[in-house]
């Protein structure tokens, strides 16, 4: 599913912010807090002006005491979204239970190698969310087998998408989200970005992605996690 933020687009916009906060209705100002100070979509400045032009336009509907809720087409959107989430969830939980599947007579050794190695590089319920990630956040910049290099980038709810770099000759893995650089750099483990942008490298090419992880854990010592 596509999180991507849809900028220029106010309909879009309001519809995107309500599918993070979760609320029936939010006093004004509080929704301003959210989308400047939490969320970072725009200033206080920049808030109060696309709060007020999407109240103009209808997409939000102000009520008394100064609450602000979803008009009634974007609530339908919204409901529309929910049926198509649970689906993709459920078709994630799956993905989620077919990884965890390992069987010494597996048919196919391949993919069994890749599990094993992926898996060795994640704290628990790391695959859970990784898979639940939107494949169209990411984006592979640069994959070149030859030098050994991989560049992703990964688009989450801040402007600037975070970076990957993944070096096998410098045996270094640079990445910039809070959770690799508070937990998981410091104990040698994949974040759910890594995760998943293994997942996608399978899908394009398996070998390559095995050939990476094997050589990330096979001298896991040498390696060093940076952000």
């Amino acid at each position: 599913m596509n999180f991507a933020i849809p900028r220029g687009n106010t309909s879009e916009m309001v519809l995107h912010i309500w599918k993070i906060i979760e609320l029936p209705s939010i006093q004004q100002d509080d929704f301003l807090h959210v989308i400047s100070f939490e969320l970072f979509l725009f200033s206080p400045k920049e808030a109060k002006e696309f709060i007020n032009t999407a109240i103009h336009e209808d997409y939000l509907i102000l009520e008394g005491d100064e609450r602000i809720k979803l008009s009634k087409s974007l609530a339908l959107k919204l409901n529309k979204w929910h049926e198509k989430r649970k689906t993709h969830i459920s078709e994630k939980i799956k993905d989620v239970n077919d990884f965890n599947e390992f069987s010494n007579e597996s048919k196919n050794k391949d993919v069994n190698k890749f599990k094993i190695l992926l898996k060795a590089l994640l704290d628990k319920g790391t695959i859970n969310r990784a898979v639940a990630e939107s494949d169209s956040a990411y984006k592979f910049r640069s994959i070149d087998p030859k030098q050994k290099i991989i560049k992703a980038e990964v688009q989450g709810s801040q402007k600037i998408p975070y970076n990957i770099d993944i070096n096998i000759s410098e045996k270094v893995i640079k990445h910039n989200c809070l959770d690799f650089q508070t937990k998981r750099a410091e104990n040698k483990k994949f974040c759910k970005h890594l995760a998943k942008l293994f997942l996608l490298l399978k899908i394009k090419n398996a070998d390559l992605a095995s050939y990476f992880l094997e050589s990330i854990t096979k001298d896991i010592n040498n390696w060093k996690f940076l952000s």
